[in-house]
């Protein structure tokens, strides 16, 4: 799937590519909701009503990611309340595999992720992942999502890299389509981002259900 003579680089997601996506998907969905409603006496279908809008007016933009918007926005500590349930972040299969077995290459290998410094640091906590990076990225660090075309120009600016020979790896196919756009040759979906859902059909990207596809070459 990959030829890894033409790679030099690799861009790598967390969540929904590193780490299951039924953790994220839990706590906004279901976790946060209930705490939300307990505090504004509502029922969990209402507080749900009012909060899931509210989530879908900001996605892709860089106050969906940002934990501190949504302390203040929901009068909840979101910090707080992540770190209450981190035993249910998970690694995906065969991730450790990859990340090990391609640190013992030449290729450079970068987290890339639109997770706030905060949510960032605690699942590095428990993960321990952190030491298989070249370098850990914040799209925070840059005041720009992932999904806009601008913070890869950023990006490329404060850590070069030649976007004809690297690879991004990621679940969320608006952000592949902006990295596409600003020209990063090699690109590739995750179509099982969180293992308590059924695999997704990818049709503008190719994509991998975990990372066993992608050791071959290496």
């Amino acid at each position: 799937m990959v030829n890894w003579k033409l790679v030099d680089t690799v861009l790598l997601d967390m969540d929904g590519t590193l780490l299951d996506l039924n953790f994220d998907n839990h706590f906004w969905k279901d976790y946060v909701p209930q705490k939300y409603a307990d505090r504004h006496g509502l029922s969990l279908a209402d507080a749900k009503l009012q909060l899931i809008p509210r989530f879908k007016s900001l996605e892709g933009r860089i106050e969906w990611y940002c934990l501190d918007y949504w302390s203040k926005e929901l009068e909840l500590d979101i910090m707080g309340l992540k770190a209450e349930i981190a035993g249910l972040i998970t690694v995906l299969p065969h991730a450790v595999d990859f990340l090990e077995k391609i640190r013992t290459t030449r290729q450079k290998v970068y987290l890339v992720t639109n997770a706030h410094r905060g949510s960032l640091d605690l699942k590095m906590s428990k993960t321990c992942l952190d030491v298989f990076f070249d370098g850990i990225i914040s799209s925070h660090d840059y005041g720009l999502p992932k999904e806009n075309t601008i913070f890869w120009e950023r990006l490329n600016k404060n850590q070069a890299f030649d976007k004809n020979r690297t690879l991004l790896v990621d679940d969320n196919l608006t952000v592949l389509a902006a990295a596409q756009h600003y020209g990063i040759a090699h690109l590739l979906s995750v179509s099982k981002p969180d293992s308590g859902l059924p695999k997704r059909d990818i049709a503008h990207f190719p994509a991998i259900e975990d990372f066993r596809e992608l050791m071959d070459g290496l």
